[in-house]
């Protein structure tokens, strides 16, 4: 089946699996407000499925997919929309319900900035959730997972599914970073030696190397696009759906709060972090 395959969003995401997908053979179209895809809006409707990956922000006032609402528009009738970016539980068939003409589906991606290229050629999960369990659906899920590469783990289940299992790889490794961070200060005040514990834990099957340096990039703490708006997004949702769970979001919230405090003491991504939270942290703080 020669499918003609759009992607919406060229950041390292949706450039990196765009080019993978081309290097397999397939016909590609790109659009993204950038030059020379911009021109490129109107053939996104010829696709046959289109593959969506722009920003999705949490901003002071909350978890923000107000772009995606906007290019959802762009796909052809009775054409596939996979959604790449990240949103929140419940999302995706709410979209589904705003887009009845097209089938919208969710695929979360599980690359790393560094090395995305090689992680979107190379995955080892794909998942790709369905907003409605017919078997349309469920045939349009077979149809995504066919284009996308091998993975050693394949799943097709809800999309309310798909969208937990993205956050809870997010914020685990959230959580993963401050733990490390905090083990890290513990070694230095006892005189442990940090590289032997490092080592030590990173050779363990069931921790292994992944978030294990306090010390990383610029600073310290979860830095990047993804933790510090997925991390605050969460804690939200979490608040919202589990008002009564006192300790489960005293839990959250202090994680939270000391990755914030590592961030803003090394200034670590500060540009990220108040785009988050808004500047007033970094006053609370009293960090200039």
């Amino acid at each position: 089946m020669n499918l003609k395959i759009g992607f919406i969003g060229q950041g390292w995401i949706g450039k990196n699996y765009a080019d993978d997908f081309e290097k397999r053979g397939f016909v590609v179209t790109r659009y993204a407000m950038e030059k020379p895809y911009i021109d490129n809006r109107d053939a996104i409707a010829e696709c046959d499925v289109v593959f969506i990956a722009v920003p999705t922000p949490t901003t002071p006032e909350g978890f923000d997919y107000s772009i995606i609402k906007e290019v959802l528009g762009l796909v052809g009738k009775d054409k596939i929309a996979v959604i790449k970016s990240t949103i929140l539980p419940g999302t995706t068939g709410h979209l589904q319900e705003l887009y009845p003409e097209i089938f919208v589906l969710n695929s979360p991606e599980f690359l790393t900035e560094a090395t995305a290229a090689h992680d979107a050629a190379n995955p080892a999960r794909n998942i790709v959730g369905v907003p409605l369990g017919s078997p349309t659906y469920h045939e349009k899920a077979k149809l995504v997972m066919s284009v996308l590469p091998k993975a050693g783990y394949e799943k097709i289940c809800s999309s309310v599914d798909a969208e937990t299992i993205k956050y809870g790889r997010n914020v685990l490794g959230y959580v993963r970073v401050i733990f490390s961070n905090v083990l890290y200060d513990l070694s230095t005040d006892i005189g442990a030696d940090w590289e032997v514990v490092k080592e030590a834990m990173s050779a363990d099957p069931d921790t292994g190397p992944t978030y294990l340096n306090p010390i990383h990039k610029s600073g310290r703490g979860a830095g990047g696009h993804c933790f510090i708006k997925d991390f605050a997004a969460f804690v939200d949702f979490y608040e919202k759906n589990r008002p009564d769970d006192v300790l489960g979001l005293q839990v959250l919230k202090a994680n939270e709060e000391k990755n914030n405090s590592l961030l803003i003491e090394t200034k670590k991504d500060l540009d990220l972090l108040t785009g988050v939270y808004g500047k007033d942290i970094l006053t609370r703080k009293n960090i200039e």
